[in-house]
């Protein structure tokens, strides 16, 4: 019963609590204590308007909140114009005092909530396996980590501001309850058997939300692959046709915030009629059928007025929640599903490299597809490593181990004894330097792209240009306008391909590493400049363990070992000399010029 109600009708205060705990709860009283003040104020002005009309005061005629006069007498107040209009002016400048401190109150609880939800994203994806991140939707990604965060707060406001819209009805119900219950009571029930159309309009936004998220989902996909994609879409003539997709998304997203809209603009229209046609229905009942007292009734309608003003708000508000309700329980999904894929990591700080990477019966796969297969070998410290193999054969997944990526599904990776799943790879991985074929840049200065943002003293722009002799672009730098500050753009577009690839290069070189991973770093060089970084490359053989992927013969004709690989196999491992000797199929590889 408890877990059904919650279910039903907590789960999302439920969910608000567990970012902001019990300083809800302070927010909740404050909007209580605005409320009451407000109320006693109101409740003032019978016993004004009684003497404004000549006629003598009656304590009945505030019903239970007689209190109030008996406060002045007990107190020796005469109970005059002045004193009456001063207590007023005493519960509303309270009430004034209460109602900023909620208000900024509310900013600060908003604030420390999207904070956390920013800080859980950052943490989260931080954390999130690689494994899982590769079969992640990227456009939900990038969606939800962006666009629907702001979908979320308004979600949260939403949420937050019905419910004190409810605790203010509901305070000014009291109130009124505690002048005349018969009055109260009816109007309650009118206002209930009206809620029923409040319903449906609350179900049909609700649902509208979910279609809503989901097509903003699918369009910031779309536009990660359109600017991803680009060029080989302009350069096809296919651009114009994948635009038209993005529109179409476009009209289909606009066409549900339209349908939203409308149904947020009925309930404007129809709420204040039909509220005033319910309270209308009631004082005549209550005059001509049940002789209530107009007193009462008047003060009840203070009342009633103030909590027709939060009882529109409340069903504005919660329609604005229910509108971004999918973005709430898109996040919620969304970040339940980054703590489910959560790296498991070790605690065995990594300070070194000392002897050897050990693979014992090593296997993995994704999801059904089994990739590597029962891999058995070893990499010494400092010694030169090559991967080779056709396309599909698990080099590039056989490096993720190897760089602590991804984890084996079975078998050991051992590093010098300790098993990787036991090692705070966070703490190794700074020892990898690591090179793709497709360059990292970042839309910053040279400097802060090869330094990852280091300090610029002389000691590291000293090691900055060292680096960058090493990886053949020093000349290049020097030949720009503003040097080391010159701005790369956006992922490199102000440099070629290969000299994007020099960028990375130097980065890795610039890294105090232990190892340097390499997967067909060289692939976009021309010839001269490739052979420019080999030469330097091989200057540090014996000094880092150098582990490559590459394709060309050149790049791993000097390795202490190659490991070729076949449908997730080990055929064979030797010197490249040895395999050119032995194997048919590498030699095949070599004549063909495809390793």
């Amino acid at each position: 019963m408890i877990k059904s109600i919650i279910k039903n009708y907590l789960q999302h205060f439920t969910y608000f609590y567990s970012y902001l705990g019990n300083r809800i709860f302070i927010s909740f009283g404050l909007s209580i204590g605005v409320a009451l003040l407000d109320g006693l104020g109101l409740a003032m002005f019978l016993p004004l308007l009684e003497m404004m009309g000549g006629g003598e005061q009656s304590i009945e005629s505030l019903g239970n909140l007689r209190f109030l006069i008996d406060g002045f007498n007990s107190l020796n107040i005469s109970l005059t114009m002045t004193s009456v209009l001063v207590v007023m002016l005493l519960f509303f400048v309270l009430k004034g005092i209460v109602r900023f401190i909620e208000s900024y109150y509310k900013v600060i609880l908003q604030r420390y909530f999207i904070q956390k939800i920013r800080f859980s994203q950052i943490d989260l994806l931080t954390e999130y396996n690689y494994k899982s991140f590769v079969m992640s939707d990227s456009g939900r990604i990038q969606n939800t980590v962006s666009g629907e965060v702001n979908k979320v707060l308004g979600a949260y406001n939403g949420y937050f501001f019905a419910m004190q819209g409810l605790i203010m009805v509901m305070v000014y119900t009291g109130l009124a309850f505690t002048v005349n219950p018969q009055f109260t009571i009816l109007v309650i029930i009118g206002g209930s058997m009206s809620n029923l159309l409040y319903s449906w309009i609350f179900k049909k936004t609700k649902a509208i939300s979910r279609k809503l998220t989901d097509s903003n989902h699918d369009f910031q996909g779309l536009l990660i692959q359109k600017v991803a994609f680009f060029k080989y879409l302009k350069a096809t003539g296919q651009l114009k046709d994948f635009s038209n997709k993005l529109k179409e998304k476009v009209t289909e997203i606009e066409n549900y915030l339209k349908r939203i809209g409308f149904l947020n603009a009925f309930i404007n229209g129809i709420r204040e009629p039909l509220v005033i046609t319910v309270v209308v229905g009631v004082i005549i009942l209550e005059i001509n059928a049940l002789d209530g007292s107009i007193n009462l009734i008047l003060l009840s309608l203070l009342f009633f007025y103030r909590a027709l003003t939060y009882l529109m708000n409340l069903q504005n508000y919660w329609n604005a929640f229910l509108a971004n309700h999918g973005s709430l329980e898109n996040m919620q999904e969304f970040l339940t599903e980054l703590e489910f894929g959560k790296e498991e990591n070790g605690k065995i700080e990594f300070e070194g490299f000392e002897k050897e990477i050990k693979f014992q019966g090593v296997g993995f796969q994704y999801r059904d597809e089994v990739i590597l297969t029962d891999l058995n070998f070893s990499i010494k410290k400092n010694q030169t490593v090559a991967l080779v193999g056709e396309s599909g054969s698990g080099k590039t997944t056989l490096m993720n181990l190897l760089s602590g990526l991804v984890l084996p599904d079975r078998g050991t990776i051992t590093v010098d004894g300790k098993s990787i799943l036991d090692l705070e790879r966070g703490t190794y991985q700074k020892k990898i330097g690591y090179i793709t074929q497709d360059p990292v840049i970042f839309d910053d200065t040279v400097f802060n792209n090869v330094t990852f943002w280091a300090e610029p003293n002389e000691a590291n722009k000293r090691k900055f240009w060292k680096a960058l002799e090493q990886a053949s672009i020093g000349d290049f730098v020097k030949g720009l306008p503003e040097l080391e500050n010159t701005r790369l753009g956006n992922n490199g577009i102000m440099v070629s391909g290969g000299q994007k690839q020099r960028f990375s290069i130097a980065r890795e070189l610039f890294k105090d590493v232990d190892f340097l991973m390499m997967d067909e770093a060289t692939s976009a060089l021309d010839s001269e400049t490739e052979q420019l970084i080999k030469q330097n490359m091989e200057l540090l053989k014996g000094k880092v363990t150098i582990i490559m992927i590459a394709h060309r013969l050149s790049t791993v004709k000097h390795a202490d070992q190659i490991i070729l690989l076949n449908k997730g196999q080990i055929k064979e491992i030797d010197n490249f000399e040895g395999l050119a000797s032995n194997s048919e199929s590498f030699r095949r590889m070599v004549e063909a010029q495809e390793f």
